[in-house]
């Protein structure tokens, strides 16, 4: 494939310009002038110009928001569908992503998170591809999980190569799957979700072993199972919603840098309950609550030491993962090989962790695929809804009698997200953005999205669960909300 004429303009207009852009332009004005003309020459809808849908839209761009010098999210995510393929994060030209390790493990963190294969990081003078199956971590030198450096003059020449890989037309014929194939990480590194579980298990035995030695209280494995669960749960909550801007930057960061640690937890806790008003964060009496609330766990005693461990983890640069891309499932995924073990008291009343015997007789614990899940949800809440309003819709009842960690309700209530949202978007949205409960707004972008309470009416109007294992509905719950 010869290089497009618009691929000569933009390294034309580069000589031109270089020493000016290295001093003067911005990362913003570098996507608009540089990178967005490249991959659309790769046959890229970067503008959205086909008028798909949000979910749908084949480049996802990013605002280049940055907190502490710390981007959130990556600048492009591309995908085929609904599903992301690759990233790419573009800094200014200033920043010398061939020797500068920086911008390189940040980009790392962001694929490796979401478990995507490779991702690009360029200036447009210089395109670095990463592999990013490997863990990453902040020692790592600039080169390390690099397969390709190209330079802005090797575009031309090599666009053959290039196109071969991340143009639209090679990601739908699957060159791009066999070249994010061969790209294998380092053998024996782990993959987030392994990692994530590794890192969570190892919570899970500082605090049952801290809170069993601090809390006499505690009269049987249940409580020291459930304050330790609820712990996590709520740790992990948090921190997810503080990547995503739901939640003060850094306020779980700020807490584990003080003192008296697990009592400013319990009042941060607390205010998230009226925040939120589910069950993770549950401890008044609430006439519409079936559940009872937590007496326990706000009295308790936990070392300081243990607490400030975890919540350092949770932070760049300590922290390999970007929770803004750990997605529900990946999390899913975590807890049911999380669940198969349980904190045991011995006789002497110190906490040990073991596999649960049902876990240990079978074999292991068994995650449903994805494409698994998607293939029955489509073929069975697909069919309901088909022709419906979501009037209609509202009477629907989807029961998993023995959910798990919530695989398929997880499928089920993306998939009637999904559905609403494009049912309002091609059915008059304006009308059903207006009135006192507006169930859309109109996002950046002219996009129309479902708002938060119509999210919430439809989750706990439609989704119900049911499991023997207490810890499991509990993990259901933390994934759905």
């Amino acid at each position: 494939m010869t290089a497009p004429d618009a691929i000569h303009e933009l390294i034309a207009k580069f000589d031109q310009h270089g020493q000016e852009y290295q001093t003067r332009k911005n990362e913003t004005e570098l996507r608009r002038e540089f990178l967005d003309p490249f991959f659309q020459a790769l046959g890229w809808d970067v503008f959205n110009k086909k008028s798909k849908s949000e979910r749908f839209k084949e480049v996802l761009h990013e605002a280049s928001v940055e907190v502490e010098g710390k981007a959130k999210a990556a600048d492009y995510a591309f995908r085929v569908g609904d599903k992301t393929m690759f990233f790419v994060e573009a800094k200014k030209p200033s920043v010398n992503i061939g020797e500068n390790p920086e911008p390189a493990f940040q980009l790392r963190r962001y694929g490796w998170s979401a478990k995507l294969p490779v991702s690009i990081l360029t200036d447009f003078e210089q395109l670095a591809v990463y592999e990013c199956k490997t863990k990453p971590s902040k020692k790592d030198k600039a080169s390390f999980g690099r397969i390709k450096l190209y330079h802005y003059s090797d575009y031309v020449e090599k666009w053959d190569q290039i196109a071969a890989i991340f143009s639209r037309e090679a990601v739908l014929e699957g060159a791009f799957d066999q070249f994010a194939e061969s790209a294998k990480g380092k053998r024996g590194t782990a993959q987030v979700d392994d990692a994530f579980l590794e890192e969570i298990e190892r919570w899970r035995d500082m605090l049952a072993r801290n809170f069993a030695l601090r809390n006499p209280s505690i009269r049987n494995e249940r409580e020291l199972n459930y304050a330790v669960q609820l712990t996590i749960d709520r740790i992990i909550f948090l921190r997810i919603c503080e990547d995503r801007g739901i939640e003060p930057e850094d306020q779980l960061h700020n807490i584990g840098n003080g003192e008296q640690v697990y009592a400013e937890l319990v009042a941060l806790f607390r205010r998230a309950d009226t925040r939120y008003n589910s069950g993770l964060f549950h401890f008044m009496e609430e006439k519409d609550q079936s559940s009872n609330p937590d007496t326990l766990t706000p009295d308790l005693q936990i070392d300081d030491k243990v607490l400030k461990d975890i919540l350092k983890n949770l932070y760049y640069p300590e922290s390999p993962y970007v929770f803004t891309y750990l997605s529900a499932d990946i999390l899913g995924q975590v807890y049911e090989q999380f669940l198969g073990k349980v904190i045991r008291l011995t006789a002497g009343g110190r906490a040990k962790v073991e596999e649960k015997p049902e876990v240990r007789k079978a074999g292991g614990v068994y995650y449903t695929p994805t494409y698994i899940v998607n293939y029955i949800v489509e073929n069975t809440v697909g069919k309901l809804v088909e022709g419906k309003t979501p009037k209609q819709v509202a009477n629907l009842r989807l029961l998993d009698p023995a959910c798990g960690s919530g695989s398929f309700l997880l499928g089920a209530y993306q998939f009637l997200l999904d559905w609403h949202d494009d049912w309002y978007t091609n059915n008059n949205p304006e009308k059903w953005a207006k009135g006192k409960q507006p169930a859309i707004y109109q996002a950046a972008g002219d996009d129309w999205k479902l708002t938060t309470a119509e999210k919430k009416r439809i989750l706990l109007n439609n989704i119900y669960g049911v499991d023997i294992d207490t810890q499991a509905v509990e993990v259901t719950k933390l994934s759905l909300l």
